[in-house]
Order: C-alpha cells, then structure tokens, then sequence
C-alpha cells in the first residue's frame, strides 16, 4: 500500500517538473525562435506607422485642407501594423518571454531597419 502511494507521488512529481519546465524553459525558447523574426519586423512598420502618423497629423493640424486630411486617414490606416505588433507581443508573453527580451528585440529592429535604409539612402542618393 505505501509502495503504490509513493510510486503515485513520484509520478506527481515527474509530471510537475515536465510541466514547469515546458512552461518555463520549452516554451520561451519555442516562442524565441518561431516569433523573433516576424517580431521585430512588426515592431519596424509599428515604428515607421507611427511616425508617419504623427507627421501626417501634424501637417493636418498646421495646415487643415482636404489634401492633408486624405494623407492622415492613411496613415490612420496604416497604425493597423500595430496591432499585429500588439497580438504578436500579447502571444510571445503569454508563451513566457519577459517584457525585458521584447525591449531587446524591439531596439534591434529599430537598429537594424535604420541602418538598411542609411545603405538604401547610399545606394541611391546623388553624388555631386
């Protein structure tokens, strides 16, 4: 009798421990590598759609005309690529990062995105 309990709490046991380590280490490390890419790709556009926005609002605001007014309802429109950034970074948390890793990967892709366009901006600039 005493044999069956402890062979039924070292399952327990054995189970809990497969369990706290898909959730604490499996998991982060599954959302790392499928997410991180396509994270940092939504947090460039978010970026860009927000400055875009600000600028475009700020014109509107200085300069109140039908032009400016189409120029802000798109950019309005374009803010929706923040909220895929939104879901995707609600999905990784939920999946176990920590808000201190999404920061990480949020200033790499501002980094890197602004220095693909400083080479674009050198490709294609003209050179007197």
């Amino acid at each position: 009798m005493i044999n069956k309990a402890l062979i039924t709490i070292n399952l327990l046991a054995a189970a809990s421990c497969v369990f706290l380590a898909t959730k604490f280490v499996f998991q982060p490390y599954y959302a790392e590598i499928r997410y991180k890419d396509q994270f940092k790709e939504y947090v460039f556009k978010c970026d860009n759609s927000m400055r875009e926005h600000m600028i475009a609002k700020n014109k509107f605001i200085l300069d109140p005309n039908s032009e400016n007014e189409r120029i802000l309802d798109s950019a309005e429109v374009g803010l929706l690529k923040c909220h895929e950034y939104d879901l995707l970074r609600k999905k990784m948390l939920s999946l176990g990062l920590t808000n201190d890793k999404l920061a990480l990967y949020g200033l790499e892709a501002i980094e890197q995105g602004a220095a693909d366009v400083r080479e674009i901006v050198r490709i294609h600039e003209f050179r007197y």
